[in-house]
This record gives C-alpha cells, sequence and structure tokens, in this order.
C-alpha cells in the first residue's frame, strides 16, 4: 500500500522514520509546505519531497495528517473523500463541526480514519490495562517543559488530551461534572491547566497539565477496591499493589512492578491503522473516539474561559 505523511515537522518525521520500514507499505512521498524540510525527510527515509498534496494524492492509500491542528481538516477531507484511508493526529480537528465532517466523510468512502493517540500504544499503559477495573479516584500529572512546537494550541489540546483519551477509554460512565483552571503564562495561551472530572459512575478524575514545568512528568494514576495501579507513562513503568487474602490471618498488601515491553507507541499505532486498512475493521483508536476526546477537551477550554 502507498503512504505519504503530510507534514513532517516534529512528530510528521518520526511518522514517516516507521512507515518507511513497516511490511507491506511503501512510503510514497513526504509533503510539507518547506521545501526543505520535506527534501531533507525524503532524502533521509528513502522517497519523494512533494510541497502540495495534489502532486501525489491520486497515488495514495494511506495517508498520515501531522500539520498543525488548524489545518487537520482542510488537509484530510479530500483525501478521505477521494478514498485514501487517512490517521490524523490529534487533537482529530479544532472544532467538533469539523471532527464531524472528517467521520461522514469517511463512512460516506468506506474508508478507515483512524486518531493518533498514541498513549494508547504505550507498552505501559497495555501492561497495566488488565489490572484497571472499575477505578473510583484517576490522578494525572503530565508536565512538561517550555515547547518550541504545538503553540497553536493550549496545553489542554497538546497535552491533557492524551490523559482524556486514556480515561473515557477505561471508564465504564460518561462524564456528567467538570471543573476546570487554566493560566496563560508564558505564551497567550493556556499552559497550564487542571481539570476535575466527574463520571456518572461515581469515578473522579483529577488532572494537571503544564508545559512550563522545570521537570517532565507523565504519571497516572488508577485507585480502585482492593488495588492500586501506577503508571509512568515516559519511563514506561508500571506498579501494581493489592490486597492479598491470607488464610487464617489479616490479609497483607502485595506487588510491585510489571514487566513492560519495549516498543514504540508510535510503531504500535501505525501498525493498528495499516492492519485496519488491510483488514477492513475499525482502528483501535476511530474518528468517533477521537471526536470524544475533543468534546471533553472543548468543554475544559470553555469552562477555562480562555481563547
Amino acid at each position: 500500500m502507498k503512504a505519504a505523511v503530510i507534514g513532517v515537522g516534529h512528530l510528521g518525521k518520526h511518522h514517516a522514520r516507521i512507515l518507511a520500514t513497516l511490511p507491506g507499505v511503501s512510503l510514497a512521498g513526504v509533503v510539507d509546505i518547506n521545501r526543505d524540510r520535506a527534501s531533507q525527510v525524503a532524502s533521509e527515509f528513502g522517497t519523494t519531497a512533494f510541497t502540495d498534496i495534489t502532486q501525489i494524492e491520486g497515488r495514495l492509500d494511506l495517508a498520515v495528517i501531522a500539520v498543525p491542528t488548524e489545518s487537520h481538516a482542510a488537509v484530510a477531507l479530500p483525501l478521505i473523500q477521494g478514498g485514501v484511508h487517512t490517521l490524523v493526529e490529534k487533537p482529530v480537528a479544532q472544532t467538533l463541526a469539523e471532527a464531524d465532517q472528517l467521520i461522514a466523510a469517511a463512512k460516506r468512502a468506506g474508508v478507515v480514519l483512524a486518531v493518533g493517540h498514541s498513549e494508547r500504544f504505550n507498552p505501559a499503559v497495555a501492561a497495566a490495562r488488565p489490572h484497571i477495573r472499575d477505578p473510583r479516584f484517576i490522578e494525572v500529572h503530565r508536565l512538561g517543559t517550555t515547547p518550541d512546537r504545538s503553540l497553536d494550541i493550549d496545553v489542554v489540546l497538546d497535552l491533557m488530551i492524551h490523559d482524556l483519551d486514556l480515561i473515557l477509554s477505561v471508564v465504564p460512565g460518561s462524564v456528567e461534572g467538570v471543573e476546570a483552571v487554566g493560566v496563560p503564562v508564558l505564551t497567550p495561551r493556556v499552559d497550564i491547566a487542571n481539570a476535575r472530572l466527574r463520571f456518572t459512575n461515581g469515578c473522579i478524575a483529577n488532572l494537571t497539565a503544564s508545559r512550563i514545568s522545570r521537570e517532565a512528568v507523565r504519571k497516572i494514576r488508577f485507585f480502585q477496591r482492593d488495588a492500586y495501579v501506577s503508571i509512568d507513562t515516559a519511563a514506561r513503568d508500571v506498579e501494581l499493589w493489592s490486597v492479598v487474602p491470607q488464610p487464617g490471618a489479616a490479609p497483607k498488601i502485595g506487588g510491585g512492578k510489571l514487566p513492560v515491553t519495549a516498543d514504540e507507541p508510535l510503531k504500535g499505532e501505525l501498525e493498528d491503522f495499516v492492519a485496519a486498512v488491510r483488514d477492513r475493521r475499525l482502528p483501535a483508536v476511530p474518528g468517533e473516539q477521537g471526536r470524544a476526546a475533543l468534546a471533553l477537551a472543548l468543554r475544559i477550554v470553555e469552562l477555562m474561559g480562555q481563547p
């Protein structure tokens, strides 16, 4: 299957690197309005550089969209309408109306629409997921240092949305209440935010996301009856602690670290996308789930009262 990456900045370059190695896929080209950047990436991964998607769109089976969020819908829609299976980086679009447009177009064209929530494929998350059962409280800290990219969106759509997607995928209930606060500290957009979610099943999730911290932290902790699961998605580390019954004696606390593979999340994401196209099935994160994460993120942004 012939594939292309549209937008080969920081993340798009890695998409191109991985697609160039996947069996059953031929990297037909990379597209970027920056001619020098497109040429450099194309040279590195043995493909052709383009500066306009119209130069290649009629020859593609797959496309990965890694342009700035504000351009996701404008770039992805013509490809989808042309029958190209498409993976759009998170967030799926800038607005819910744009997300709905992409989802509807994919259904009409009969193509796969996947959303790039790569933390779903983090091996630490994969190791922990079988042990997460009806959590009652979730605590998340996703803290990053001052960035040099993704400043077209605030920290909720840039960082927090990763964890919103993860939480929505594991909590068996819908969000019935949201409280949020955000502060634009170093940029015109919110740089640090906190959100508290209340689910219909009683679960509470407290999330903090920052891109102005001195140290990077990516931890998510699940507290549930008789068990505690801690995930460090950056270090790829998982701990599970639970109550262990002792016959004829008081129960003890047992557990420790779980084994975690060394798999690359972005590679897992792309392998799933390609397999979904090949096997004619839904991807792990279809457009509808990307929309759900976007809807919750936008609800949080609105409550913060920031543009």
